[in-house]
């Protein structure tokens, strides 16, 4: 009979464990995995500063970023760039924690859709 797999009480708790799972690597580390809509996005974690960047997948985009980063006079330690038809989704590793225009200086690209900055992993 289909569909009786996901049935037993393992099977439930295993998905439950993999979506906490999943849902807590996002929020700490920004990865990504697993999604129907954003590409999939792993970095592993080389610094304990980073942003997480979904936008619009426009040339010059990415540029456009790490220009913003290094007018706050930060450098940059690590960077993935994943897209998925018009979505991208960018994470950046920093040698010093954003400042308090990094974020609003992102922000005010055309197409950045959102930027955050992870907590200190472990913090």
């Amino acid at each position: 009979v289909p569909h009786l797999g996901a049935s037993p009480v393992e099977a439930e708790e295993n998905c439950a464990i993999m979506v906490a799972d999943t849902l807590r690597e996002f929020m700490e580390h920004g990865n990504v995995t697993r999604s129907v809509n954003f590409p999939e996005c792993v970095l592993q974690r080389t610094r304990p500063h980073r942003l997480a960047i979904p936008h619009k997948n426009v040339p010059n985009m990415v540029a456009q970023i790490l220009t913003a980063v290094a007018a706050q006079n930060i450098n940059i330690a690590d960077l993935l760039n994943h897209s998925r038809e018009e979505l991208s989704y960018t994470i950046v590793d920093l040698d010093a924690p954003a400042n308090e225009a990094t974020l609003p200086r992102i922000r005010s690209i055309e197409g950045i859709l959102s930027a955050r900055v992870l907590p200190i992993a472990d913090a």
